[in-house]
């Protein structure tokens, strides 16, 4: 080998792929779409218009992760442009919705009722079902700030989840509102202004599903510290500061009547506090007129999302059921979709406040959840495969799957150059329902050869001697050539039952 080829080699490119992405096949691909699908036809039916934007913005126009430095990469994935502008990967759906509005105020009816799905990036760290490109489903009602418009968008995430797969009873919608944080940390004296003491007393709420109501106490007064020996310092509240909101996050009852008499009973003389029961108590309302019980979406005021970003209404979709680890650990998914109210996000744009509200699915999460429940279809057909035996018949080959795809039937020639042994091998690992054979005999005689290989495998696994599989040759018969389109059409019609 001479040096010059040596060196080609050497300095080739290793083939890996970055860090937080994935490559998915048919599969996976056929289950996310037909999942997608279902979510949009929701959303659709509740009167919302699909929107679909770039999957670029200017750096600025996203506003939410950007730091101050230089090249504004922190969250997100930035380039400059050759004007010397910063553009970014959008790191959700939001966020160039907020600037389609603005941009397009005049021209869109309001409220706008956007529905939207598709990939978004995020620069992060990436880890186990930690993803740096990953599907979100959203739908949103911008220039409505009624809280029915809340109430409806949460309905129909419930109603979204259902037409997915995910059962009645695996899911529940939690809902609380910013508001009544507000209310609470002016109650025991936390000022406004103090967004540090304000932003460890929520992050501690946020955590009462891991660490229980000692360990939130702790976070909320001196300090915590793990198993691990590590100390996260606290609040600093005094002992009836902590009581107070140790009380306030379990006010939840079993009826969102029940929680709300309680939230007003704790909180509800505080003007900001009232204003957050009444908007709760139309929400429950509105979502008893949309048939939407107690089990199916309830107030739990421990539900803590985005500090700056909401502005009033929160919720999160738990999926309820649980999975066992590699280690035989018991495991929960937790979210599967949230959102709120964000009265302010269109405001940067416009300098004045636009009232919206939106929620998000996580399709990835949600696809995960499904699984675990055994509600995914099973491995996915696919093509019928004709086999080539005759070389210098290939044309005939594909005069026969042309036949079959104007037929609307997936069909392939196979295209490599290995024997029957190894096509039968590929058309196992294309999953192929069904392939053909015409060999010299059977043109002759006007007939093909099908094997039927998912029946094939159905009856081997029932089959226990060689004797009795020769015997049977199942899964295996003789058809008219011209009458291909339909046998293979009736077959495969028998094997989907």
């Amino acid at each position: 080998m001479s040096d010059n080829k040596k060196n080609n080699q050497n300095n080739a490119p290793i083939a890996r792929q970055v860090r937080g992405f994935v490559d998915n096949r048919a599969d996976f691909l056929t289950r996310r779409n037909a999942l997608v699908g279902k979510i949009l036809e929701t959303y659709k039916l509740w009167g919302f218009e699909e929107l679909e934007t770039g999957a670029m913005e200017f750096a600025d126009c996203l506003g939410k992760f950007l730091p101050d430095a230089d090249r504004p990469n922190e969250g997100v994935f930035a380039l400059q442009d050759d004007d010397e502008q910063w553009l970014s990967l959008r790191y959700d759906l939001t966020a160039p919705l907020a600037r389609f509005v603005a941009q397009n105020y005049d021209a869109i009816p309001k409220p706008f009722r956007r529905a939207a799905c598709g990939p978004v990036w995020r620069n992060e760290k990436p880890g186990p079902g930690r993803y740096r490109e990953f599907w979100q489903c959203d739908a949103d009602i911008v220039g409505s700030a009624l809280p029915q418009s809340d109430a409806e968008v949460i309905a129909m995430l419930a109603t979204a989840l259902e037409n997915a797969g995910i059962a009645r009873n695996s899911y529940v919608v939690k809902i609380s509102n910013r508001k009544l944080l507000d209310a609470l940390l002016v109650s025991i004296g936390v000022p406004v202004e103090d967004i540090s003491t304000r932003l460890t007393i929520l992050r501690a709420i946020d955590k009462l599903d891991r660490l229980g109501l000692d360990g939130v106490g702790a976070l909320l007064g001196a300090g915590r510290k793990d198993q691990s020996g590590d100390f996260t310092k606290g609040a600093g509240l005094n002992a009836s500061q902590i009581d107070k909101v140790l009380a306030y996050i379990q006010t939840r009852q079993e009826t969102r009547a029940q929680t709300l008499a309680n939230l007003a009973n704790l909180i509800g003389n505080n003007e900001i506090g009232a204003e957050g029961i009444a908007e709760l108590s139309a929400i429950d309302e509105t979502l008893g007129a949309l048939g939407i019980l107690p089990q199916m979406a309830e107030f739990d005021p421990a539900i803590v999302r985005g500090l700056e970003y909401y502005t009033g209404t929160v919720f999160e979709a738990e999926y309820l059921e649980t999975t066992i680890d590699e280690a035989g650990n018991e495991v929960r998914f937790g979210s599967i979709g949230s959102g709120g109210r964000y009265d302010d996000l269109v405001m940067r744009f416009r300098g004045e406040r636009v009232p919206a509200t939106g929620c998000s699915i996580g399709v990835s999460r949600l696809l995960a959840a499904l699984e675990c429940a055994g509600k995914m279809p099973e491995k996915m057909d696919g093509p019928v495969l004709v086999l080539v035996l005759d070389k210098d018949q290939i044309a005939n080959y594909f005069q026969m799957v042309q036949e079959l795809r104007n037929a609307g039937i997936k069909s392939e020639v196979y295209l490599g150059s290995a024997g029957m042994k190894a096509q039968m091998k590929y058309a196992d690992r294309k999953n192929s329902p069904l392939v053909i054979l015409e060999g010299s005999n059977e043109r002759e005689a006007g007939i093909v050869t099908i094997k039927d290989l998912k029946l094939g495998a159905k009856l081997a696994s029932e089959i226990t001697s060689n004797e009795e599989w020769r015997q049977g040759r199942p899964a295996q018969f003789e058809a008219s050539r011209a009458d291909l389109v339909n046998i293979v059409r009736q077959t495969l019609e028998q094997g989907a039952k």
